[in-house]
């Protein structure tokens, strides 16, 4: 030390000589005060570098080249077997491939090839960059050994200040304050457990040769101290080479303040001022800020002089960083001496113009700072800058590293803003064998809050999809009050828990280009009933006023009256109201309930302008529901607010099963409370409530639940059987007044007629209509009824002419067959009478014309293709008209067309088997699985009840005699039911009363943890109804984004090539796609599918499911089942706690992966047993690979 001392003092005299020297030159007077930039006139004594090999990767290569293009130095570059696409080797103006056949990170580590690599290629000085080998002094030496400039300090002062003990002494040495901990490396858990046993806790683990966080473990808990070493250690020996720990007393709550300083070899040192680094993850910097905001200048003058004496103590030459950190009582501490360049350079540069990497440069060539022009009292502050490191991290997972390929990549830009990046491009590989640096952002401005808008801004203008980027996270940084005071400590992040309430990226545009890719290689996302293509025509939406308010309807006066005076309003009216079905049950019982909402939004404002008279419009409830989530892919409360917004004038009328709300089972009570409520506030206005076996006190709470949640209650009798026949006794005239005397006295505001299958002919519609308006005279009668057999019009004058209120009716081009009584028919046969509905027929056939036009884009569903004709043998078979077009796909796809007509036959004969019920879905549901159940198995009703005690019926049906659906007119037939039931759990009352009342809180929180944050209480109220249909649901969303704004053409079959179209995502917003080209099948199984975006050239990868079935890929975790224990991110098997068989405790330790230079322990998310391993030592896995089973 003493020769080291003697040595510094000869460098100083030597240095004075110089500078004597040079402030006589007139080059003092030429340097600029802002950035420097050197004079291409050279000391005698220097000896200027002509080819430069930067020992990196990634940005930090790129930086350095640059300085160097523009100190017009040829560049070198270096790169492993992965790093072949990557871009730092293409900023070069040579590059050359090192470590074959070695990991990623060691073919940076390996010495002896980078130096021959330099040789061969007459190169004459390497720089380190950070990281890597940029503090190994072998490194360093081997470099000067050969005669080749290290652009850094010498070996001995990379060595020493790399070695954190000896750094420790050498500050103490210089007389600055150090932190207590251990004199030398510790060398086993055991002896750092003598060290904690000795200074107490907290301490922290610090690897010796190397920083940036790697090798860095708090402890907090004795019993931790084991796991951590370990852990620190096998991360510093990844990082580093090698994993040497030293130990010492963590200090709470400081800030981390590091001095940026600058030493010539001639005996100068210098700072240029400070840097706070208190915004931190895992140890490592995430936000860094020039200079440290609110630090009182006593202590900038103390710390930066205290940096400067430990660097003239050692004799630095170079770039380097004097870390300190400074408690809540402004006393600070010496940490460590990082012998190298840091990350976070840019900010010190853009606050005093000063280019520390030529600087770096021109002082290994062997200038003085003087003859650089740097002078400390020279040297000024401008502003203040940020740096926010932005990387492939996804914060709303822990930061797990994410790899990929980058697809889309816009940057923020504009004044004050400075970018350096290597990989960040659309196309991009990120790969898991590196850092997750992508780009480092710095803004620049006059000061601290000035600088954060300027990073806020190009924070948020960034657009980067393929991979997940902690962009997010740093924008809530930004907006945080106590980082824009600027004065934080390093626990600024762990207190502040909002920082990871995140609001995700829409990403609409890719998402939408993933899905059309994702059809045109495998096909449509809804299964497609027939071979029929949609058609390619536009459908032509009438003309309507855009500005004009729609004239007032029957909704004006339900909102005005109530709806007991909107009964009594409609008791009072002259004339036959119409409900149109064309948005709902038309549509179910032609096209599978496929219509989507943006053909229904379309037409909207034409049908609220020209038909504000209507009694209401049925567009939501019953199979709409689930079908939206399942098929379409799109949410039915958006539907309904949507509608609801385009037509306010029309009230609404859904179909509600009762005690069902719209599902096919029992729910808890407040389930469908809370359903009714929520509809109601979408825009919901008329309930028809029914139940499928007319059960009543199934009905009843229905009618409740809508009367608590303001609605109109429509209670509703399912029509079977035919009151006009005196021989069919079971339903005559009696059963259905007393059932409608119930309702009543219940309190129903109409009385509903469901004429579900199309029975009422119209002598029986008169009988039974008349008969009710003579028992009930001011109440509302509403008839509901199907074409099937093609009396429906006829039926519904009958009706209209007995005293029915209102009728139901389809728009012509969908009406017929097993779908609604023709509007147009209606409407022409009244006019001019007492029944004049008010409804112009020109209207009626420009609505239609509409609708034929949008028919033919549902051709895959199109029921025409297997019914040409109604048929009147429903009258015997009783068939529901949405029933039975679903019957006859059922039988096409089940392979039992040419047994169609035996199917409709033993339709007949299940319904009696069952007891003769109403039949409406569910009900109608297990008769026609009875039906085909029989057909398949060659079945008679003799066979069913002589074995049915051996046969193994359909669930529904089976569930059916245990009382789920409740209990059916006249009971249930014997001894039938006992020989199916073979002893099991039957249902006497209402099922729903044993129920309890679902917990809706516990089940969002369970939502949002699988599905994120964006979660609306009405995905929980679908949840509630459909669990595992919304969880597909939001996953599809997810991935494929707001397909629903997709023409029907397109999200059915996908876009043609070429084809352009465009897409309006949201009001303002519109995409203008064209698709370009399909790729070849790759290695893994993926097509690349080629888009234009908005002008810009995009593509997806997209699996081919077909090529797949034949290529063998690692197995996924299975999502939602916790016991299967996915990889949390990419990266490598580096140690596997546990075997098969073994018992485990939830949280449990049980896998440690490596990516990214960054370990991760994978614990146990259940407590149970290892029944299988997927993965072995040193795999190489991808995010959510199945690791283990547990049991």
């Amino acid at each position: 030390m003493l020769r080291l001392k003697a040595r510094a003092g000869q460098i100083c005299q030597a240095a004075g000589q110089l500078t004597r020297v040079v402030q006589s030159s007139p080059l003092k007077a030429t340097q600029p005060q802002a950035l420097r930039y050197y004079s291409a006139e050279e000391s005698t004594t220097v000896q200027p570098i002509k080819k430069l090999l930067v020992a990196n990767r990634g940005e930090i290569a790129i930086r350095v080249f640059r300085a160097c293009t523009e100190m017009n130095i040829r560049t070198v570059a270096i790169y492993s077997e992965q790093d072949k696409m990557h871009m730092h080797r293409q900023k070069a103006d040579e590059s050359y491939f090192i470590g074959k056949g070695l990991p990623p990170v060691a073919a940076y580590l390996n010495i002896p090839e980078i130096i021959t690599v330099a040789q061969e290629n007459d190169v004459d000085a390497i720089h380190p960059g950070y990281g890597f080998l940029s503090e190994r002094s072998d490194f360093a030496k081997a470099c000067t050994d050969v005669g080749i400039k290290f652009v850094g300090p010498s070996s001995e002062v990379v060595r020493k200040m790399g070695d954190k003990v000896e750094a420790r002494q050498a500050a103490i040495e210089a007389g600055v304050q150090v932190v207590p901990g251990t004199p030398g490396p510790v060398s086993s858990a055991k002896e750092a457990l003598e060290f904690c046993e000795q200074y107490g806790l907290p301490v922290i683990f610090k690897a010796a040769y190397g920083g940036g966080g790697r090798g860095m473990r708090v402890v907090k808990n004795i019993e931790d101290v084991e796991e951590s070493f370990d852990r620190a250690y096998s991360e510093a020996l990844s990082a580093f080479g090698n994993g040497a720990l030293f130990l010492e007393k963590f200090i709470e709550r400081p800030r981390h303040i590091e001095v940026q300083i600058l030493g010539d070899g001639h005996g100068n040192v210098i700072h240029l001022y400070e840097r706070d680094c208190s915004v931190q993850r895992r140890h490592q910097k995430v936000v860094e800020i020039a200079p440290a905001p609110h630090l009182p200048q006593h202590l900038r003058d103390s710390m930066t002089a205290d940096a400067v004496k430990l660097a003239r103590h050692v004799g630095y030459k170079n770039a380097g960083t004097v870390e300190f950190l400074l408690d809540k009582n402004g006393h600070y501490y010496f940490i460590e001496v990082n012998a190298r360049l840091q990350v976070e350079h840019t900010v010190t540069e853009e606050v005093t113009g000063i280019d520390l990497v030529q600087s770096q440069i021109r002082i290994a060539e062997g200038k003085s700072l003087p003859e650089l022009g740097l002078r400390q009292e020279d040297i000024r502050l401008n502003g203040a800058a940020i740096q926010c490191r932005m990387t492939t991290e996804d914060p709303a997972r822990g930061f797990q590293p994410d790899t990929g390929r980058i697809e889309v990549f816009r940057s923020g830009e504009g004044m004050g803003i400075r970018l350096d990046s290597a990989s960040a491009f659309a196309g991009a590989i990120i790969s898991p064998y590196y850092d997750s640096l992508l780009v480092k952002v710095i803004a620049q401005a006059r000061d601290h809050p000035s600088a954060c808008s300027k990073m806020l801004r190009a924070l948020k203008e960034f657009r980067i999809r393929g991979v997940k980027t902690n962009i997010p996270f740093l924008l809530n940084v930004l907006e945080n009050e106590e980082f824009l005071t600027g004065v934080l400590d390093t626990y600024f992040i762990d207190e502040n828990p909002q920082l990871f309430s995140f609001f995700p990226s829409q990403n609409r545009a890719q998402k939408l280009l993933y899905y059309l890719g994702q059809v045109i290689v495998n096909g449509a996302s809804t299964p497609l009933a027939t071979n029929l293509k949609p058609s390619e025509i536009n459908p032509s939406v009438p003309e309507t006023p855009v500005a004009t308010k729609p004239p007032q309807g029957w909704r004006d006066i339900l909102l005005k009256e109530g709806p007991e005076g909107f009964a009594k309003k409609v008791r009072e009216h002259k004339g036959l109201l119409l409900m149109d079905t064309t948005f709902r049950d038309a549509h179910q019982s032609l096209l599978a309930t496929r219509v989507r909402t943006h053909d229904l939004k379309r037409i909207s404002p034409y049908v609220a302008h020209n038909f504000n008279n209507l009694f209401s419009s049925e567009n939501w409830g019953g199979a709409t529901f689930d079908v939206a989530l399942r098929f379409l892919h799109e949410c039915p409360w958006d539907r309904l607010a949507e509608l609801r917004k385009l037509m306010p004038n029309i009230p609404f009328q859904m179909l509600l099963r009762g005690a069902n709300a719209v599902g096919y089972t029992n729910y808890p009570d407040n389930v469908v409370f809370k359903f009714c409520d929520q509809a109601v506030k979408h825009g919901m206005d008329i309930f028809r409530i029914f139940d499928s076996l007319n059960y009543l006190p199934n009905i009843v709470v229905g009618m409740d639940a809508v009367g608590q949640a303001g609605g109109v209650i429509e209670a509703a009798i399912s029509y079977t059987g035919d009151v006009s026949d005196p021989t069919r006794t079971k339903y005559n005239l009696d059963y259905y007044v007393d059932l409608a005397s119930e309702l009543v006295k219940a309190g129903t505001h109409i009385l509903g007629i469901k004429d579900m299958a199309g029975l009422l002919k119209p002598q029986a519609a008169e009988l039974l209509i008349s008969t009710l308006r003579d028992k009930f005279p001011d109440i509302p009668i509403h008839v509901h009824t199907h074409d099937t057999a093609g009396a429906g019009v006829a039926s519904m004058l009958a009706a209209a002419r007995a005293g029915a209120d209102a009728v139901d009716v389809a728009v012509d081009s969908m009406s017929g067959m097993t779908s609604q009584p023709s509007m147009g028919a209606i409407v022409a046969a009244t006019e001019r009478t007492d029944l004049d509905t008010g409804v112009k027929l020109e209207d009626v056939s420009t609505y239609s014309a509409y609708w034929e036009q949008t028919r033919n884009l549902y051709a895959p569903f199109e029921c025409c293709v297997t019914m040409k004709s109604g048929n009147a043998d429903i009258y015997v078979n009783e068939i529901p008209g949405g029933q039975y077009t679903n019957l006859q796909f059922q039988a096409f796809s089940l392979g039992l067309a040419d047994q169609f007509e035996e199917v409709k036959k033993m339709y007949s004969v299940a319904n009696k088997l069952l007891g003769d019920i109403p039949k409406v879905t569910p009900s109608s549901k297990v008769v026609g699985d009875m039906a085909q159940f029989m057909v398949q198995n060659k079945l008679t009703a003799e066979m069913v009840e002589d074995r049915a005690e051996e046969l193994s019926f359909p669930s529904s049906v089976v569930e059916y005699f245990q009382g789920y659906l409740g209990k059916p007119p006249g009971g249930y037939p014997e001894p039938l039911r006992t020989k199916i039931l073979k002893g099991a759990k039957t249902f006497d009352g209402r099922p729903g009363t044993t129920l309890p009342p679902l917990d809706f809180g516990k089940l969002k929180e369970e939502l949002i943890e699988k599905h994120g944050p964006v979660v609306r209480d009405v995905d929980v109220m679908s949840s509630a109804l459909y669990p595992k249909v919304l969880d597909d649901f939001m996953e599809f969303r997810n991935k494929y984004g707001p397909v629903d704004t997709l023409d029907t053409r397109l999200f059915l079959m996908g876009p043609k090539i070429p084809e352009e179209c465009e897409v309006e995502i949201e009001r303002g917003k519109t995409l203008s796609i064209k698709t370009l080209a399909v790729g070849d099948l790759n290695k893994n199984g993926e097509r690349e599918v080629f888009f234009e975006l908005n002008g810009q050239l995009r593509s997806v990868l997209i699996k081919d499911e077909e090529a797949m079935k034949e290529m063998h890929f690692h197995p996924k975790a299975l999502k939602g089942v916790k016991g299967s224990v996915g990889a949390p991110m990419p990266g490598s098997v580096i140690d596997i706690k546990v075997k098969v068989g073994d018992k485990v405790e939830k949280g449990q330790p049980v896998l440690v992966l490596s990516a990214m230079k960054m370990e991760m322990v994978v614990s146990a998310p259940v407590d149970g047993e290892v029944k299988s391993i997927a993965v072995t030592d040193g795999m190489k896995l991808e995010g959510d690979d199945l690791l283990m089973d547990i049991e």
